[in-house]
């Protein structure tokens, strides 16, 4: 899961992928997903899977499930001094 913490407002992006430096530099150089575009992502939060399908399922339920992902947010806030500056 990445973040953009800019204008006060977090935005998250929920993806797999097999590559991960290389997908959230696709993502910074405004060539990844076009939502991903024009700004600047962190890495908050990734867990390594076994296979595709479980990847897959994984990010299916992450994107459905807004308490998982706020208390992902939270965590990384609270563990990250400054993010929000």
């Amino acid at each position: 899961m990445i973040a953009n913490f800019s204008n006060k407002k977090i935005i998250t992006y929920v993806g797999w992928t097999n590559n991960l430096k290389k997908r959230l530099q696709l993502h910074n150089s405004g060539k990844g997903a076009k939502f991903t575009r024009g700004r600047q992502w962190i890495l908050i939060f990734k867990k390594k899977m076994l296979s595709k399908k479980n990847a897959m399922q994984f990010e299916y339920k992450l994107k459905k499930d807004r308490k998982v992902r706020k208390d992902i947010i939270n965590k990384f806030i609270n563990t990250t001094p400054n993010c929000l500056s």
